[in-house]
């Protein structure tokens, strides 16, 4: 069986929501659209923070944001303990994100294309945390996160 992920946008990301959202069930995932549910503009920090908080407590294990570059969901994304999201435009930072920093939100831009941005979601959920020295290093963060989300 999948792992459940929470998966949200920005009007922009919409329509590649659609398509991970059926990437991500017909892989065996079980999946929890955060919205939005039409193209009408909204403002993105809102559904960051419904996926980044899904993962903060754990009730998803992990998520998926989509707005036009990627870059606002990060900066939202990452204000939640525990959340390292990452903005990935390529094959390589889909791998690495998770290979060396147990990535458990993937930020994609809409900018990229729907294709791309499949491809680095099944690149993302097939990576496994190699732990080792990176887990030293996210044990910093961690620490790091202790003394800020006090």
């Amino acid at each position: 069986m999948g792992i459940k992920v929470a998966i949200g946008s920005d009007h922009r990301g919409f329509e590649i929501k659609k398509r991970l959202i059926n990437l991500l069930e017909s892989l065996g995932n079980e999946v929890q659209d955060m919205g939005p549910f039409s193209e009408v503009s909204v403002n993105y920090p809102e559904f960051a923070s419904k996926v980044a908080s899904a993962v903060e407590n754990n009730s998803c294990d992990r998520g998926v944001l989509i707005c036009g570059s990627g870059i606002g969901m990060s900066i939202a994304a990452n204000k939640f303990k525990g959340v390292r999201a990452t903005l990935c435009h390529d094959l390589y930072t889909a791998e690495m994100c998770r290979r060396h920093n147990d990535s458990n939100l993937l930020v994609l831009g809409e900018a990229v294309g729907a294709e791309l941005s499949l491809a680095m979601l099944k690149v993302w959920l097939s990576t496994p945390f190699e732990g080792g020295r990176h887990q030293d290093r996210l044990d910093l963060i961690n620490e790091i996160e202790k003394k800020n989300f006090k």
